[in-house]
């Protein structure tokens, strides 16, 4: 039983990881652009279906520009949409993404099919680990390594280089930065641009996990707000210490109580909040109250 219970918390490490990368991309374009993005399931879809074309026709080596592609479409769809809703109803930014959601799903369905298709991991990522009690499949423990340097390195990038702290800068007071002279539009298509590229990173590696439809990014669109929710609004530490958390709740409730698997991540989100009304790690924003 102790060997089953580590086996499930490692998967649910890895899910989590996986839930934080979603949810960071969508938390710093609500942070930066007051948009919230309900099309960034569909971009993860979109980087999962670019990813398994890239393969098909070019092999593995190619993957990488899948996530690179989804982020350039992103910077087109802010360019040619999002950019015209900053400072209007926050209403029209929700129908829009909604609306945008519909259309790539449509899209996807029209180019692939309906149908769900496989998605299979190369075949040195093929195979099992067991590792005392925990039984891991390799890919699986590739993704939690891969999705950990990704979630530093944006970290990083944040931390130390002058965009990342325009961005910084920017989710509390985007006025204030644009005072100082920076071109503000640019940095906008910049952070969603990102926020898209960091979506379709996810896309790239559930792929071999979630079977390949035009509607999979639904699956992951409701655990990344809740994540921002548990989390607090803008806060990166708060979003990876809830996307690990509801992946741990949720690898252990399909395990021990597997009917309540789906609203385990909400009863999470219902006690925190009812503990921390703004999150775990939120703080008072002037700029949306």
């Amino acid at each position: 039983m102790a060997g089953l219970i580590l086996s499930q918390v490692v998967i649910g490490l890895v899910n989590g990881m996986l839930y934080v990368l979603i949810a960071v991309g969508l938390s710093i374009i609500f942070g930066m652009l007051g948009i919230v993005n309900f099309a960034h399931g569909a971009f993860i879809a979109v980087g999962a279906y670019l990813a398994v074309t890239l393969v098909q026709n070019f092999g593995w080596p190619a993957v990488v520009l899948a996530p690179v592609l989804t982020g350039l479409i992103g910077v087109i769809v802010e360019m040619t949409l999002i950019r015209h809703l900053y400072g209007k109803e926050p209403l029209l930014g929700l129908i829009l993404t909604f609306a945008l959601a519909l259309f790539f799903e449509a899209a996807l369905k029209f180019t692939f099919g309906g149908d769900a298709r496989p998605f299979d991991p190369p075949g040195f990522l093929s195979g099992l680990i067991v590792w005392g009690p925990i039984l891991l499949t390799t890919y699986r423990l590739a993704v939690l390594l891969v999705t950990a340097t990704v979630l530093v390195a944006f970290w990083a990038f944040l931390r130390f280089t002058r965009f990342g702290r325009i961005i910084r800068a920017g989710s509390r007071d985007a006025e204030m930065v644009g005072l100082l002279g920076i071109n503000l539009p640019i940095v906008f298509s910049g952070v969603f641009g990102i926020g898209c590229l960091l979506a379709g990173i996810a896309g790239l590696l559930v792929g071999p996990l979630w079977s390949l439809q035009p509607s999979m990014g639904n699956d992951a669109i409701m655990p990344a707000f809740v994540i921002v929710t548990i989390g607090g609004l803008g806060s990166y530490l708060g979003a990876a210490v809830a996307g690990l958390m509801v992946g741990l709740v949720g690898a252990l409730t399909i395990q021990f109580a597997p009917g309540w698997s789906a609203a385990s991540m909400y009863v999470l989100m219902m006690v925190v909040l009812l503990v921390r009304p703004r999150g775990l790690f939120g703080e008072s924003w002037e700029r949306f109250e």
